[in-house]
C-alpha cells in the first residue's frame, strides 16, 4: 500500500530510531491539509501555537482555516547576542519568553511549530537543540508539530536531523512530524501530504477530516512505483538535484555578493534569506514594500519579510530552483533595479551578525534595533507569495 511504501522511504530516509508503523501515517492531499487539520484536532478556537519567526507565512491560513487557532510569534532578530553564534538564533529562553508573554495576554498555548529545515531561513537545527525545543515542550504539556518538507533539499555539509531519528522522544504521544513530495520532489502540483504520529486519539480525529482532503488514488499507484525505485532514486535524482541546487545556491548568493547583498548562511531549501536593508528608504515595512514593487515592476517576483512575519524590514526570500540562465537574468534585472533608484539609503547601526553572513564582498549590512518600525504581528493584508 501506498502508507507502507512511505513507512519505509521514511525509515531510511530519515535514519530512525525505529521501523515506522505504516499504521501511525495518514496521507492527504498536501502539508497545508496537515497543518489545518492537525491544528483542529489538537486547539480549541482561540488556542494559540508558538513559532519562530521569521516563518512560512501561508501557515497561518491553514491552522485558522477550520478552528480559529493564532501564531504566537517567537520573534528572532538579525542582531547577534552574547548568548548567540549565528543571526535569528533560536533558544530555549526564547520559547520561554514568548510563552509567558502569551499566558499574561490570555492566549492558551497548545502546541509549538517547528519548521526544519527552516523557510525562510534556509537553516537546520542542531540535534542537541531539537532536544532541548522537546523538553520545552514536555515541562509545558505542549504538542510539537515539526514540519520536515525539506529535509532531502539539504546542499550543505550541515547534517540534517529527523525528529524521527531520535531514539528516546520525551513526550511520544505529543511529538508529530509531517513531509510531503512537492519540494524534495520538485512535484509542486502534486498535493501529497504525510503525518505520523503515534497518538491513536488524534490520528481517528484528523481521519475524520481526511475525506476532504484525500490523496486520489492513480497518484498513490504512481508514487509507489517512484518509492520503489531506490536505485534510480539514491544513484541518479537525489545526487543530481543536491549538485544542481548547491550550483544554483552559489550562482545566486555570488551574484548578490557583486550588488554588496549580503545572506544568511544556508545548507537546505530552494531560497536564500537576503538583507536588502541598506537599499531601503527607512527601516519600515513601507519602505519595503515599496522596493518590492520597484523589483516587481522589473519582473522579478522575490518575497518581502513581511509576508514571513520578519520583525526586521529589509528581508527578502529569493528563490534559486530555476536554471542557471533565469539566475543570471534575475541577477541582472534586480541590478537594473537598484542602480535605478537613486535614494540614499537609510543609516543603521552594524553589530556581529554579518560575520555570520555570506558576503564575499565583507560589506557591512544595515542594521536596525529590536524596537525600530512595526510590529509585523499587528500588520494586516500580510502578502505571501
Amino acid at each position: 500500500s501506498f502508507r507502507e511504501e512511505i513507512a519505509k522511504f521514511l525509515t531510511d530516509y530519515t535514519g530512525a530510531a525505529k521501523e515506522l508503523n505504516p499504521e501511525h501515517i495518514t496521507v492527504m492531499n498536501g502539508c497545508c491539509a496537515v497543518f489545518a487539520t492537525l491544528s483542529t484536532v489538537l486547539c480549541d478556537p482561540g488556542d494559540g501555537y508558538l513559532i519562530p519567526a521569521p516563518y512560512y507565512g501561508g501557515i497561518n491560513s491553514k491552522t485558522w482555516l477550520y478552528g480559529g487557532i493564532q501564531p504566537v510569534h517567537v520573534p528572532l532578530f538579525s542582531e547577534v547576542t552574547d548568548e548567540e553564534s549565528h543571526p535569528f538564533q533560536l533558544t530555549v529562553a526564547k520559547l520561554e519568553a514568548a510563552l509567558q508573554r502569551a499566558k499574561k495576554q490570555g492566549i492558551h498555548v497548545r502546541a509549538l511549530i517547528l519548521i526544519n529545515p527552516h523557510n525562510p531561513l534556509g537553516d537546520i537545527y542542531p540535534e542537541q537543540l531539537l532536544k532541548e525545543c522537546l523538553e520545552f515542550a514536555h515541562r509545558y504539556g505542549l504538542h510539537v508539530i515539526m514540519d520536515e518538507i525539506y529535509m532531502l533539499s539539504v546542499y550543505g555539509d550541515t547534517t540534517f536531523t529527523s525528529i524521527l531519528s531520535l531514539d528516546c522522544l520525551p513526550d511520544p504521544e505529543r511529538t508529530h512530524s509531517m513531509w510531503g513530495f512537492s519540494k524534495d520532489f520538485g512535484m509542486s502540483g502534486i498535493r501529497v501530504g504525510v503525518l505520523h504520529t503515534k497518538n491513536p486519539e488524534i490520528q481517528k480525529a484528523v481521519n475524520e477530516l481526511v475525506v476532504f482532503h484525500s490523496c486520489p488514488g492513480p497518484v498513490q499507484h504512481i508514487l509507489c512505483q517512484l518509492l520503489r525505485d531506490r536505485d534510480w532514486l539514491e544513484n541518479v535524482f537525489f545526487p543530481t538535484n543536491k549538485k544542481r541546487l548547491r550550483e544554483a545556491q552559489n550562482i545566486l548568493v555570488a551574484g548578490l555578493a557583486d550588488l554588496g547583498i549580503p545572506v544568511f548562511k544556508s545548507s537546505a531549501g530552494l531560497y536564500v534569506w537576503a538583507d536588502f536593508r541598506k537599499f531601503l528608504k527607512s527601516q519600515t515595512f513601507e519602505a519595503e514594500f515599496e522596493l518590492w514593487q520597484k523589483i516587481l515592476d522589473k519582473k522579478l517576483l522575490i518575497s518581502p519579510g513581511k509576508a514571513f512575519y520578519c520583525y526586521e524590514p529589509g528581508w527578502f526570500r529569493l528563490v534559486f530552483s530555476d536554471s542557471l540562465d533565469k539566475i543570471y537574468l534575475g541577477t541582472q534585472r534586480l541590478e537594473q533595479t537598484l542602480q535605478s533608484d537613486t535614494v540614499e539609503p537609510a543609516t543603521t547601526n552594524t553589530s556581529s551578525a554579518a560575520d555570520a553572513l555570506c558576503n564575499p564582498e565583507k560589506d557591512s549590512p544595515a542594521k536596525t534595533s529590536h524596537t525600530s518600525g512595526e510590529d509585523p504581528s499587528q500588520l494586516e493584508n500580510i502578502l505571501v507569495y
